[in-house]
């Protein structure tokens, strides 16, 4: 069974050695990837779905891994007990919720080395939230598959502060390390919003109009401000390249 290319970003940074908590583990692939390559002696993945729960379960039972792997049905955390977990991986779900998962169960998350996390959306916002509930982002990853775009990150407990929009929305570690996948986003994301700021132009001059222009010119900024770190060197001349 092929790891998706986005599960193994998320396997990659998980340290080695650690007990891992798979919440929303859907098919329990990446448990058994953990385990048949030795990354984690042993996993706990849990799902919401009885339906999932359920995949996993048959293709836990299939690798032969029963002993290695245990599944639990659990809403988020609710079913896994403070120190039973050195890492805990929430993947594929959308931010809010993920931020909710993390505030139900903070007090599993006070006991695990670190979270990885793999945002669907919001993945500024959980940025902010980390931050604000005493994590720090220590690694970034993001990789591109089927025409998608999926962050990844690992944070542990301690203090951060990124300070610039640009970095809660795209990553401050992605931006220094000018990562060619997020710059291949962003080039992305400076067309659909140069598209919606010509839409919103040639739209009639009402209250929602002038809003929508207003949050448009804000996130191209944000983006060019983010294209200056990845292209590195000259940030006027990014700049005017992009402008519109």
């Amino acid at each position: 069974m092929p790891l998706s290319e986005r599960l193994k970003a998320v396997s990659q940074l998980i340290t080695p050695g650690l007990t891992v908590a798979d919440v929303g583990c859907d098919h329990g692939y990446l448990a058994i990837y953990l385990i048949r390559n030795g990354i984690s002696p042993h996993a706990i993945a849990m799902d919401v779905g009885e339906g999932p729960l359920s995949r996993a379960k048959e293709h836990v039972r299939e690798s032969g891994l029963t002993e290695d792997i245990e599944l639990r049905l659990s809403d988020g955390l609710c079913e896994l007990k403070p120190g039973e977990a050195d890492c805990v991986v929430m993947a594929g779900m959308g931010g809010m919720l993920m931020t909710d998962i993390m505030k139900r169960g903070r007090e599993v998350l006070d006991g695990v080395k670190e979270i990885i996390l793999q945002p669907q959306s919001d993945i500024g916002y959980v940025r902010r939230f980390l931050e604000d509930n005493g994590y720090m982002i220590i690694s970034e990853d993001i990789v591109h598959e089927d025409g998608k775009f999926y962050p990844v990150m690992k944070a542990v407990h301690g203090e951060m502060d990124l300070k610039s929009d640009a970095f809660y929305k795209f990553g401050s570690i992605l931006l220094r390390e000018q990562h060619p996948v997020l710059r291949m986003f962003l080039m992305q994301e400076m067309d659909r919003l140069n598209r919606v700021k010509v839409s919103l132009l040639s739209a009639p001059e009402t209250d929602s109009v002038r809003e929508g222009l207003k949050t448009v010119s804000n996130d191209l900024n944000d983006v060019m401000e983010a294209l200056e770190y990845c292209e590195g060197n000259d940030p006027i001349a990014v700049r005017e390249l992009y402008r519109r």
